[in-house]
């Protein structure tokens, strides 16, 4: 039997991959209702074992009730993120039509200036079309995806329990395993911080500008810096409409993109980069990418998830000789001339 030439074996194996990469996204489509809640647990169990290595090493607590306690710890840190989603998912509702009212008045004064200047483009008709806009359906569409998050919780704290509960000690991890858990674990801590920190000085920025809705903004900031690249400017363009519709200034307007702006800028390009290093060795393309085909097959969870997911891929890929080379792509190093002959 002849054996395959390299150049073969390099395109059998690329396109098992492809086949699997297709079999695979069909599968986690289709077991989406159990496969986001038990990622999302898995994700937040990198959160929750340091907590219960704290206990454990420090403090020297039985395991068991280091795990107890980490996970009553969690418990309510979810519960209290659940209930700002909540409050936030229900202002925005009750306001719906508040701000439907306002974008009416805006656009009248706005339309108001063409028609002293002679000019026509059915400013009648764009007005009607605003005024019976569906707000309320709109803004409950928005927040469905906020709100289904919250409702798989208790699906999301047992599978936490599980994992938290059965996962091993510092000193039983070894090989690909603790390599994964070390880098993935410290992207997801570090993220949680500062994310947390850039909620809290973008939410308390836009409530001393006086913004309305200023908590919803705080908690999107917080959520969407998880999206890395386009998180942050979603959220600082988000609450730009209701500050003209709110306020007449111009430096207040200004004031309410550019300094929460500024905080992302300083703490995105600058303290990020400085605390995190290249903790995940990925290349901006491939998070890009990634962003789109979680996003495509999970939703906006799907993109909070994307870039650990990623980095999980390319350290598996990067333990097996025929998969290597992918790894090494996702990480922007391209093989040299001599890599490809051999």
């Amino acid at each position: 039997m002849v054996s395959p030439t390299a150049e073969q074996s390099r395109t059998i194996t690329a396109s098992l991959l492809v086949l699997a990469t297709v079999a695979t996204a069909a599968a986690l489509a289709y077991t989406r209702p159990v496969m986001v809640p038990f990622v999302l647990a898995l994700f937040l169990s990198f959160l929750v074992s340091p907590l219960v290595n704290l206990f454990q090493d420090r403090f020297k607590v039985p395991r068991f009730v280091s795990v107890l306690a980490a996970l009553l710890i969690a418990t309510g840190l979810l519960t209290l993120l659940a209930l700002l989603i909540i409050t936030s998912a229900r202002g925005l509702m009750a306001s719906a039509d508040i701000y439907r009212d306002r974008l009416t008045g805006f656009a009248e004064r706005v339309l108001s200036v063409l028609d002293r200047l002679g000019s026509d483009i059915g400013q009648g008709t764009l007005v009607d079309a605003i005024r019976q806009l569906p707000m309320l359906r709109l803004v409950q569409n928005a927040a469905g995806t906020a709100m289904d998050i919250t409702t798989n919780g208790a699906l999301v704290v047992l599978f936490l329990i599980f994992l938290v509960s059965g996962a091993r000690t510092v000193e039983q991890r070894t090989g690909i395993y603790a390599e994964i858990h070390a880098k993935v674990q410290r992207y997801i801590v570090m993220k949680f911080v500062i994310s947390a920190t850039t909620g809290l000085l973008v939410g308390l920025i836009l409530w001393l500008l006086g913004l309305e809705l200023a908590l919803v903004f705080g908690v999107m900031a917080f959520l969407l810096n998880f999206i890395p690249s386009i998180g942050s400017v979603i959220s600082t363009l988000l609450p730009l409409p209701i500050a003209i519709m709110q306020f007449d200034s111009v430096w207040a307007i200004t004031a309410v993109v550019a300094l929460p702006g500024l905080v992302q800028m300083i703490i995105g390009n600058g303290i990020e980069p400085l605390v995190m290093g290249e903790s995940l060795d990925l290349h901006p393309a491939t998070i890009i990418l990634s962003l789109i085909f979680w996003g495509l097959l999970w939703g906006i969870v799907g993109m909070f998830l994307a870039v650990p997911i990623m980095a999980v891929m390319r350290i598996v890929l990067g333990r097996f000789d025929g998969t290597k080379p992918i790894a090494e792509l996702m990480a922007g190093h391209l093989p040299n001339s001599s890599e490809q002959a051999a």
